[in-house]
């Protein structure tokens, strides 16, 4: 299974319906909230360049910004 970590924040619609759209699918997930982690803000600029929320990082090597799920849905062997 894979390891994913979502960076989100609040107020935030794309991540809301991110956590809503993998928990529907079954896939956990840590989320980072970069608005109450300051750490967490710096790790998703800083180690992974991505400047916007969502972002998934998946088995900490794969990145991506945004909810594009094309991407997300082959990243995790989703079927659509």
């Amino acid at each position: 299974m894979s390891k994913v970590v979502l960076y989100s924040q609040s107020d935030c619609p794309p991540c809301e319906f991110a956590k809503h759209y993998l928990s529907d699918k079954g896939i956990s997930y840590t989320i980072k909230d970069i608005k109450k982690d300051k750490n967490a803000r710096n790790e998703l600029i800083h180690k992974y360049q991505s400047f916007s929320t969502p972002t998934f990082v998946i088995n900490d090597d794969l990145v991506i910004t945004g909810f594009d799920l094309e991407k997300i849905n082959e990243a995790l062997s989703i079927e659509s």
